[in-house]
């Protein structure tokens, strides 16, 4: 007979074989009230902590309670949640959006209730994890093509023999913060008969027409074949995830998707929250956010930081070896600036780095002082040698 502690031994191992790649995980418990320089959230408008977002989630919990109390076809879905979809459907310029409880589940939503057997989904090397599981659990055939490659996308497509066909794409790859070829994705897919579908959770409030994001700012706002996914933990700075686009999509989602129809709905204060930060996206906000980028990305470079910008608020470092890349981050920390680090399987072997995000109310002094100690910790890396390693 097998002991307990012999059921667990792979576990043992497995954890002993990531602690030896450098890719073991620890969770770190965030304090209120820190006074650390934070280039790790995506809270890219600063607005979780605007007076008005705050305020709006704090009426929505005492009108309404702490939760949802249930699934969005039962007692989930308030006169908020009615509101948010009504508002994000006219930000974007589409019919309609239905809000999921995540953005991780916003996807798996969309790409598991629009394939299935009989579908080929076409997906871009560089997607997100959420929208790499989508396709996963659709069942539909999958071809992932290399990044940004309209060509490859077509040639998929055209070699098909499935009667339905999607083509899955970020907005803004949330690493590098590059931005994809929609037009020609868009391009692609309608000449072979195909949905594109773009996930914005980095480009909503940071790009395109009052924050429109970049299906937008490409013209494709309202197209009939063009369906939106995105977050709204973000540019918004709340919690939940949207699905926008053609009024039939979202009542095929209603009826279809397991990540809706089973799921509690997004809690209230939550849906309060992100309506009042969607009211207070404007240019003003974004012009600051492209001002502070641009700023950070050229004081690094003045420092001697590898940086690598993106058409997005994100800034990527590459240190190549996930341990220098950890040992990178730790060091910031301790001088008080957090910034994230990104290690396979969210980036290439090889290509580990450290992902800063820009903020439009980041100070002049903090940028500054976040470029002293990056130039610092990346300088004693390359004196160690420890670079590109």
């Amino acid at each position: 007979m097998r002991s307990v502690s012999d059921t667990w031994t792979w576990l043992h191992d497995a954890a002993a074989q990531r602690e030896q790649a450098g890719l073991h995980r620890v969770l770190r418990p965030r304090p209120a009230g820190e006074q650390t320089l934070d280039l790790a959230s995506n809270d890219y408008l600063g607005l979780s902590r605007h007076p008005a977002v705050v305020a709006a989630g704090i009426e929505a919990l005492r009108a309404y309670g702490a939760g949802a109390t249930g699934s969005r076809l039962v007692t989930g879905t308030t006169q908020l949640h009615h509101l948010l979809e009504l508002a994000l459907a006219e930000r974007l310029g589409a019919e309609s959006a239905l809000v999921f409880s995540s953005g991780y589940l916003a996807n798996l939503g969309a790409v598991c209730g629009l394939a299935g057997p009989g579908t080929l989904i076409v997906s871009d090397s560089g997607n997100h994890a959420s929208l790499i599981d989508a396709c996963r659990l659709s069942r539909a055939r999958v071809v992932v093509v290399p990044h940004k490659d309209p060509a490859a996308v077509a040639a998929a497509l055209a070699d098909r023999c499935e009667p339905r066909a999607l083509v899955v794409t970020d907005a803004i790859f949330s690493v590098n913060g590059d931005l994809a070829p929609l037009a020609d994705l868009h391009a692609a897919a309608r000449q072979h008969g195909a949905l594109l579908l773009i996930d914005e959770a980095h480009a909503v409030g940071v790009t395109g027409p009052a924050g429109a994001g970049a299906a937008a700012a490409a013209g494709l706002a309202g197209q009939p074949d063009v369906i939106l996914t995105l977050t709204l933990s973000k540019s918004l700075g709340s919690q939940g995830g949207a699905v926008v686009g053609p009024v039939v999509v979202r009542d095929h989602l209603i009826d279809t998707a397991r990540a809706f129809v089973f799921d509690t709905g997004l809690a209230p204060a939550a849906v309060g929250a992100a309506l009042a930060a969607l009211q207070l996206v404007d240019e003003d906000r974004l012009a600051a956010l492209r001002r502070t980028t641009l700023t950070l990305a050229a004081a690094l470079t003045r420092a001697g930081v590898p940086v690598t910008a993106g058409a997005g608020a994100v800034l990527a470092v590459v240190l190549g070896d996930p341990a220098t890349a950890l040992a990178a981050q730790q060091a910031c920390a301790e001088r008080r600036v957090r910034v994230g680090c990104f290690r396979p399987p969210s980036v290439p072997v090889g290509q580990s780095c450290l992902r800063l995000t820009t903020r439009a109310d980041l100070t002049a002094a903090e940028i500054a002082r976040a470029a002293r100690v990056l130039a610092s910790v990346v300088g004693a890396l390359a004196r160690d040698g420890r670079l590109g390693r």
